[in-house]
């Protein structure tokens, strides 16, 4: 993996970004900062600054939304495939995000990425703390970063602060304690989509919550969608649509440790997905020997499982 600890501007991420993002490339516009002229002009069609432009690029690279186009010694962007899916302003499933199912689907499109390491990454597929001090994250992630990393880069504490404390505002809501001991929310939380995740929780002073649960408001078909990334992902190797329990729950980029899904909660998604699929996904648990398995038509269908999710949504 490259490391790739900066280019957010420490902004973390917002909702309306994405949309702003792919609709601006499409309409032509551009997000490379390093031209003048098109800087200026995606302040101005964007209505943010210089900065928050550079935000916003990274956070649709980060993503998926959008994609680098590199030509020969220029560096351009374009709308993907995923980001027309969800964000495009005349056929997008969800342009604005007002549905559960499209915020899990981001957390899972940021996180299944083994080429850049960031602090989210690292700590969606990488680190075991369910209950931890930010410095024990800061840390360990500064101790990983030599074994983690493939290019030849300096990163000193501040660089690795700064990453974190973007992560932690991008996935926690914060409680603000008034004079009279009441709490209300901050307004700052609503900024993030991602904190609706209730991925992390700010518990004050420094320490953080992320159990391991449930997830009761993860749709079915988002994790099968992600299941069935990863099984794929595994497959360029295998050639064999099967993975284990154990890999589906623990391994890195997996379902299980990207939505903190406890032993018992990623039981009861296989049961459910066994059921709506008529077990084209499948498992077995016999004998100690627990091993999931996909049928090899729904590996080629994975934008016909969104469709499901976006049609039901569609229909209350």
């Amino acid at each position: 993996m490259k490391a790739k600890f900066t280019g957010h501007d420490t902004f973390s991420f917002r909702y309306g970004w994405n949309y702003k993002a792919v609709n601006h490339l499409n309409s032509g516009g551009k997000l490379q900062t390093s031209n003048d002229q098109k800087t200026q002009e995606a302040i101005i069609e964007l209505g943010v600054g210089k900065n928050m432009v550079n935000a916003i690029k990274y956070w649709a690279e980060a993503t998926s939304a959008i994609k680098i186009i590199r030509q020969q010694s220029a560096v351009d962007h374009e709308s993907s495939t995923t980001g027309l899916y969800i964000f495009d302003e005349n056929s997008g499933k969800d342009p604005y995000l007002e549905h559960i199912g499209s915020i899990w689907l981001i957390h899972f499109w940021l996180n299944f990425n083994d080429k850049e390491l960031t602090a989210y990454r690292y700590f969606f597929n990488y680190f075991n703390g369910e209950h931890f001090e930010k410095s024990v994250l800061i840390s360990n992630l500064s101790d990983d970063i030599s074994k983690l990393v493939s290019n030849d880069v300096m990163l000193n504490d501040s660089t690795i602060k700064k990453d974190i404390d973007v992560f932690l505002n991008t996935y926690c809501k914060k409680n603000k304690s008034l004079k009279t001991e009441t709490k209300t929310l901050d307004e700052e939380q609503f900024n993030s989509p991602l904190a609706e995740l209730n991925l992390v929780k700010d518990n004050g002073r420094g320490f953080f919550i992320s159990d391991l649960n449930e997830k009761q408001d993860l749709p079915i078909d988002i994790f099968m969608y992600a299941l069935i990334k990863f099984i794929e992902k595994e497959a360029s190797i295998s050639k064999v649509f099967k993975v284990s329990f154990d890999s589906l729950l623990k391994d890195r980029y997996s379902p299980g440790r990207i939505f903190r899904l406890s032993e018992k909660g990623l039981g009861l998604k296989l049961d459910e997905a066994q059921q709506v699929t008529s077990e084209k996904i499948s498992w077995v648990d016999s004998l100690g020997l627990r091993q999931i398995t996909v049928d090899e038509t729904l590996i080629h269908g994975t934008e016909n499982i969104l469709d499901n999710y976006y049609k039901a949504v569609a229909n209350g």
